[in-house]
């Protein structure tokens, strides 16, 4: 340690770390991303490689001698965003405030004063760790030098940097000279790539030795090394990274400084950064008064997940003092007088928050092992019931405690608060206690405040109260040695539970008012999730009734079809294989047979994946033998084994969990079992929705929003033609063909009427005309001529994409139309890619979103009929547009008209709403 120097290279940093992380803003709006990012890597860097001399180096203003060199260095070089213009001054500031030496010398880069500094280290006896993401520093490498790159965990010794580059440290300078430098604007011999640069330098031993024998290289990259003689020398000193600089200072000068604890406090609470400032003040001091951390380290949570963040929301003064600096008094409830004392607390409170801790994360399943409440902050206490362990405390009865609660939990008088409530729904239920009173949900507070992030509460404790909780790992422990709740010690029980009722209602208290600010975040979360909270637990509780013999069958069935295949794909492999590993099917694609691989993996082998085998299926028989291999095989393991097994047995019914806070369009999810992606088009997936059947006396009704996606589009767009065809009831897709082609609609052809509705579906999800050329196996061109032909005729479609692109830029979000916001982080990205697949979902998610909020208002005003009237019929499944229920036989007809008229009047748009309905003894009848 005493003999080393860490050096890093804050501008190489500085670039990635603003376009690795999202648009990450403080309470003002100030862009905070690339100083968290630089940051969090110097404080990990520091901790990681301890040294006792260090310096952060950064490339100063202004043009440096290479310029003078050659005018076009870094020439096409765009501007430096202002958003990251902005965060140097104070990244500087932080730097110094950490206890780093901060270096910026005029005229040469910061590589430059790095190579310097490692060689002036050498001398003194020192070893050097250079921490960058720059390839040109690997020349600098040697016995006492080695490169780490935090954000890609990389450590380079001279080594790694041969087996990286495919030559010595000493030749970097010669092979960056050979292939150029894109990112500088300094050409390299043209067409030559590391392979050919890595080939010549292990032939001729050098570049000199290669310019001096460049009549011995054939071929074109022959002439083309002859072509760039004359550049090579000055290519060679562009590259060259300068080790003689004249610097102030030397390594014995850098020792680590002392942190300004000032500065950072005031750095840290400008920014929003809780976590680190609560370090800075010591791990007793109460959080800062900050904004909700729409710009502080509750983002890197978001990163860490590989999340986008949403961008800024609200400004620190609606932050209320829930969050602040609350003292903690929890306590277990073992006896008969304390829990008097609590019940007298909970029935005089105007709003309770409770939880449960259960044996297992399977709702139906889950049995009670204690129930903690809160009703002031920082006060809270735990209920254990059920811990079974040696030495466990005497606790109260489990049926007669429930029994004295039960009044209270039943009555929906009694306001109720928790954390994904839905759950704590069923464990209740399973001990026969219906909770009524469900008002507010902080999983939905948080979701329909910030869609894109993390819903957990030990994340939105951290983003929004600045407190780090106790983790559910930390209590039970983790994989084979995990316990259950019930053999954790009541004493540490009491600290976890009643710490998760507290942090709860805290959370409300800091959520729920920016809800109520915005009215139309309000509508959303107070009218439609809600609202629905309940209505999912019951469908969920109801499940569905299902055939599993029929499905053993079925999976007998697709064993042989699969065999089948396996001896077809041998035949035309000319060989046996295991048709289920990549590494083996790569072989003979692209070695044995020679085909020309598609795509790439992020590795950069050849990929096999779906889309690669789709394309390689149009050049031999074998890719698309695998994809139907693939295809059965994902329907006997996901669904025709498994789903018998989910059968439960108490119920003999499947029982999915509907997931509110996952899609960030509103969309719900369905898990254990995912009964949302069973295919619709194929015969195979067709029967496995034979084996969803109804009871005894009932049938399956299917009802399903007609083409509600391209309805809400004609809304939207207020476009007059596709207003018009579905006003009047047409077949919108032969509309479309025949304006587009200026044909009678009934001379439309199903070819025609095909690429319609692909161009139709496809400018909902963005599609380019790359997209339907291949999709309708047409030419680029002719898939062009398509798409302008469209917008000619549907002209306000177009007016529409470019206004909510526009509006996206400006807002960094979108809504649907009851107000569900949608954010966009990357609609001013830099990178083309991540700006396109924003603009993208600019324009698909007001429609998704908007039938998403659609099906759920249908579900709501289904629901509140068949509460108010109880017909004979139940809501047992809910996927994408379509609502299935099990209804009586003798009730059908009537049943039927309400259904369908509750749900075309969710919503009042410029087109009807229309529903079709199918009736079947099985889902696959109905749909």
């Amino acid at each position: 340690m005493s003999h080393t120097l860490l050096l890093v290279d804050g501008s190489s940093y500085l670039y990635r770390a603003f376009h690795a992380m999202p648009d990450l803003r403080n309470a003002e709006g100030q862009p905070t991303g690339a100083l968290y990012g630089v940051i969090n890597m110097l404080k990990k860097l520091r901790k990681d490689f301890p040294s006792a001399y260090a310096a952060c180096v950064f490339d100063a203003k202004g043009k440096t001698f290479r310029d003078d060199w050659y005018p076009e260095y870094k020439a096409h070089r765009p501007p430096m965003p202002s958003d990251l213009a902005a965060q140097i001054a104070p990244l500087h500031e932080a730097v110094r405030a950490l206890g780093w030496p901060l270096i910026m010398v005029e005229g040469v880069e910061a590589d430059d004063v790095i190579g310097t500094l490692t060689r002036q280290a050498e001398a003194a006896g020192m070893a050097a760790v250079v921490s960058t993401g720059d390839k040109d520093l690997a020349q600098l490498v040697t016995d006492k030098v080695r490169l780490i790159n935090t954000m890609s965990n990389e450590t380079l010794d001279v080594a790694g940097v041969a087996a990286k580059f495919g030559v010595p440290p000493g030749r970097i300078v010669d092979y960056l000279t050979l292939i150029g430098d894109t990112v500088d604007n300094v050409p390299g011999v043209e067409k030559v790539g590391p392979k050919t640069a890595v080939k010549w330098l292990a032939e001729f031993g050098s570049l000199d030795e290669l310019m001096a024998r460049a009549g011995q290289v054939k071929g074109v990259a022959g002439e083309n090394l002859r072509r760039a003689l004359d550049w090579l020398p000055m290519g060679r000193q562009l590259v060259t990274v300068k080790t003689d600089v004249a610097l102030d200072v030397h390594p014995n000068d850098l020792a680590w400084k002392e942190e300004d604890k000032d500065k950072l406090v005031e750095l840290f609470s400008r920014y929003n950064f809780r976590t680190w400032l609560r370090e800075v003040q010591g791990e007793d001091a109460p959080p800062s008064p900050s904004g909700r951390g729409a710009g502080g380290e509750g983002a890197l949570i978001a990163q860490e997940a590989g999340l986008p963040h949403p961008g800024p929301l609200t400004s620190d003064d609606d932050v209320p003092p829930a969050g602040e600096g609350v003292e903690r008094h929890y306590q277990a409830i073992l006896d008969q007088a304390t829990l008097d004392t609590w019940l007298a607390k909970l029935n005089a409170a105007q709003l309770i928050c409770l939880d449960t801790e259960t044996t297992s994360l399977d709702p139906m399943r889950a049995q009670l092992v204690g129930m903690s409440f809160s009703i002031t902050p920082g006060e809270a206490a735990y209920l254990p019931l059920a811990h079974h362990y040696a030495g466990a405390p005497s606790q109260l009865d489990l049926a007669a405690t429930l029994a004295r609660l039960k009044p209270l939990l039943e009555d929906p008088g009694k306001a109720k608060v928790g954390q994904n409530l839905k759950y704590d729904w069923h464990v209740l239920m399973n001990q026969g206690v219906n909770l009524q009173g469900i008002v507010h949900d902080t999983l939905l507070q948080s979701y329909v405040l910030e869609a894109h992030e993390r819903h957990d509460m030990d994340t939105l404790a951290a983003r929004h109260l600045g407190e780090s909780t106790i983790k559910y790992e930390e209590v039970c422990g983790k994989g084979a040695n995990q316990i259950g709740f019930d053999q954790v010690d009541v004493e540490r029980a009491t600290a976890y539970a009643a710490e998760d009722a507290d942090i709860t209602l805290r959370l409300h208290q800091a959520l729920y008012p920016r809800l109520a600010a915005e009215a139309k975040l309000d509508q959303v979360y107070s009218h439609i999730e809600m609202p629905l909270l309940p209505i999912l637990a019951r469908m969920e509780r109801t499940g569905v009734k299902l055939d599993a013999d029929l499905l053993r069958q079925h999976s007998g069935y697709l064993a042989g079809e699969m065999l089948g295949i396996e001896q077809k794909a041998y035949q035309a492999a000319g060989q046996p294989f295991n048709l289920n590993s990549p590494k083996q099917l790569g072989e003979i694609l692209f070695t044995q047979l020679g085909l020309k691989p598609k795509k790439k993996t992020p590795g950069g082998a050849p990929s096999t994946n779906e889309d690669a085998l789709q394309e390689l299926a149009l050049d031999h028989p074998l890719p698309k033998l695998i994809l139907e291999y693939r295809g059965l095989a994902n329907l006997k393991s996901t669904y025709t084994d498994k789903l018998p097994a989910m059968v439960n047995p108490q119920t003999g019914r499947v029982h999915t969990t509907y997931s509110q806070a996952v899609a960030v369009t509103g969309r719900l999810s369905s898990n254990d079992p995912n009964l949302q992606n069973i295919p619709v088009r194929t015969v195979e997936g067709r029967k496995i929705r034979e084996a969803f059947i109804a009871e005894p006396g009932h049938v399956i009704v299917s009802a399903d929003y007609s083409q509600i996606e391209l309805r809400i589009m004609a809304h939207l767009s207020g476009d007059e033609r596709l207003l018009a065809a579905f006003a009047s009831g047409q077949d919108v897709h032969r509309a479309t063909a025949a304006e587009v082609l200026g044909i009678p609609p009934e001379e439309v052809t199903g070819e025609q009427r095909r690429s319609a509705k692909a161009i139709n579906f496809g400018l909902i999800y963005g599609m380019s005309a790359f997209g339907l050329a291949r999709q309708l196996g047409i030419n680029r061109g002719a898939a062009q001529e398509y798409v302008d032909l469209y917008f000619n005729r549907y002209p306000g479609v177009r007016a529409f994409m470019d206004r909510i692109r526009a509006q996206a830029r400006q807002d960094k979000y979108v809504e649907t139309l009851f107000g569900r916001r949608l954010y966009l982080t990357d609609i001013d990205h830099s990178n083309q890619g991540r700006r396109a697949g924003a603009e993208r979902t600019a324009i698909n998610a007001p429609m998704q979103g908007s039938a998403a909020d659609i099906i759920k208002r249908a579900m709501i005003a289904v629901d509140r009929w068949i509460e108010s009237e109880r017909p004979p019929l139940r809501m047992i499944m809910q996927v994408h547009d379509e609502l299935v229920f099990e209804v009586a036989e003798d009730a059908l007809e009537a049943a039927a008209g309400r259904i369908r008229a509750e749900m075309e009047s969710a919503a009042q748009l410029a087109v009807p709403l229309v529903v079709d309905l199918g009736i079947g003894d099985n889902w696959d009848q109905a749909h």
